[in-house]
Formats: C-alpha cells, sequence, structure tokens
C-alpha cells in the first residue's frame, strides 16, 4: 500500500507541479499586482494602490461598456448554439444516409483557427455582403460592422457558425445512448415524435445541455481572437468585448496593474455564472 502511496504521487508530481507553476502562482501574482499602480516594466517596482483600481475601472465606461457588450453577446450566443448545435445532432442521428457525411461537414468549421475565421468572416460581411446588396438594391447588407448592431450580429454568427459542431458532437454522443427500446415503447404508445422528443429524448440528453452550455457559456465570456480580427472592437469601441478591452488595457494603455485589476473582475464574474449555471442544470437534471 505505500509503494502504490508512493508511485501515485510520483506520477501525479509532473501534473501538480505544472498546475502550481502555470495557473497558481500566475493568480496569486495576478491578484497582487490588481493591488499595484505598474506599468509592467520589469525595471520599475510596483506601487501598492490597494483597491484603487477597482474603484476606478467600476467607472471606467470603456470597461462597463464591453462588459455589458460581453453580457448581451454571451447570451445570445450560448441560446443559439445550442439550440442550433442540438437541431443537428437530431438530423445526423436520424436516418438520412448522408449522416456521417453531414457530420463531417458541420464540425469542420471549428478545425478553423479563430482569427482566420475573423478575417474569412469579414471578407463575407464587407465585400460579398455589399456586392449582393448593391446587386439586389438591399441596403441592409450593405456596411455590415459599420454599425454597432451589425458589428453584434457579425460576431454571433461568426461564432456560431464555428461552434455549432463541436456543440452538435457532445449532443450526438448522448443521443445515441438512449437505448433504443425506450423509443420504440413510446411509438407503440403512439407517442408523436415530438412527444418523445420532449418526454423520452431531451430528460435523458439533459446533463448533454449541462456541459454544453458550461462550454459555450464561458467561451463566449472569453472569447478574443474573433473579436479582434472581425471588427477590432470598432466601430468607435462599440463591439469591443472585456477580454480586448484587457488586452488594450494592458498593452496600449501599459497600465498593468489596472488591466490585472479587470482580469481578476473578469475571472470572478465567469465562475460566478458557471458555477450557477453548472448547479440550476444539474438540478434540472435530478427533477427530469
Amino acid at each position: 500500500m505505500k509503494t502504490k502511496n508512493i508511485m501515485y504521487w510520483v506520477f501525479i508530481a509532473p501534473v501538480l507541479a505544472a498546475l502550481l507553476i502555470v495557473v497558481v502562482v500566475p493568480f496569486v501574482w495576478g491578484i497582487y499586482y490588481s493591488l499595484t499602480e505598474w506599468s509592467g516594466d520589469m525595471a520599475q517596482t510596483p506601487v501598492f494602490t490597494g483597491f484603487g483600481n477597482y474603484v476606478s475601472l467600476f467607472s471606467d465606461p470603456t470597461f462597463l461598456g464591453a462588459l455589458w457588450f460581453t453580457f448581451k453577446y454571451a447570451i445570445v450566443t450560448v441560446i443559439i448554439i445550442n439550440v442550433v448545435g442540438f437541431s443537428l445532432a437530431l438530423i445526423v442521428t436520424s436516418y438520412i444516409k448522408s449522416k456521417n457525411f453531414l457530420r463531417t461537414v458541420f464540425f469542420m468549421p471549428n478545425l478553423i483557427g479563430g482569427l482566420i475565421l475573423g478575417f474569412v468572416w469579414q471578407f463575407i460581411f464587407t465585400d460579398i455582403f455589399n456586392t449582393i446588396g448593391e446587386a439586389l438594391g438591399v441596403e441592409m447588407l450593405e456596411g455590415w460592422l459599420a454599425t454597432p448592431a451589425t458589428g453584434f450580429w457579425g460576431l454571433v454568427i461568426l461564432h456560431v457558425w464555428q461552434m455549432a459542431g463541436y456543440i452538435m458532437i457532445i449532443y450526438i454522443a448522448y443521443l445515441q445512448s438512449i437505448p433504443d427500446e425506450l423509443l420504440e415503447a413510446a411509438d407503440m404508445d403512439g407517442a408523436s415524435y415530438m412527444q418523445k422528443l420532449k418526454n423520452v429524448v431531451m430528460p435523458l440528453v439533459a446533463p448533454a445541455f449541462t456541459v454544453s452550455m458550461f462550454l459555450t457559456l464561458s467561451g463566449a465570456f472569453k472569447i478574443y481572437d474573433q473579436n479582434l480580427s472581425l471588427t477590432g472592437g470598432g466601430p468607435g469601441g462599440t463591439t469591443k468585448m472585456i477580454a480586448m478591452d484587457i488586452v488594450d488595457t494592458a498593452f496600449a494603455m501599459n497600465t498593468m496593474g489596472l488591466a490585472q485589476a479587470k482580469a481578476v473582475i473578469f475571472f470572478i464574474i465567469v465562475a460566478l455564472l458557471s458555477l450557477t449555471q453548472v448547479y440550476y442544470n444539474k438540478k434540472k437534471e435530478v427533477e427530469l
């Protein structure tokens, strides 16, 4: 037993060391730097200012605007991605002959890097949409990404297109684990498709909703590369998300202490929202 315990710690030690070095130590130092005034210059000694950074950031309109924009973006994308992903999963687990091909097609956008994806969709929104709008006389398609509203929906479309196929895979795994006997029993009882979906399928795939909503919620808040390459926060910073605001505060304004304070608040918000979502989803699983 002692030998087993020793070998257990020998094998787990590298993982614990990596976790300590990469996550725990930087997180603790980050909290310390959030209480200081520091430009990021290693030759400069950080000046301790207490909670001054935290007080000032809540009166920063740029930070509050980015936070509100990110909240709206997260709510919309979480709903749409899960609805689309679940719908795609239902399609590719049906009896259509091309379901394996469709799985590949739907998942492929997730393989494209965020920066490249942003530039691709920027070309689509600015050049292709303009061309179609001018040809058809549809003004709504012209000048996409030039207004806060179209910039918002451009980011939503991009993120949904990228993530729906990935979330689809999670739903497929749970849909395929449903015993055929239950569905056959529902058919024998005369249940319609919607009745089977509501009373048999959805309760059994409830854990998939918990996992998928957690991934999409945390991912929506942390998005940066697509925001950078698609809109760059424009026009006038109206589509700047919280991650981009933190990076700009740190590396464009050289106020590392304030940026770290924003990062700590950002971490707390994402952690609270994610834990709350998981708690309520788990509770719903039991009720179902």
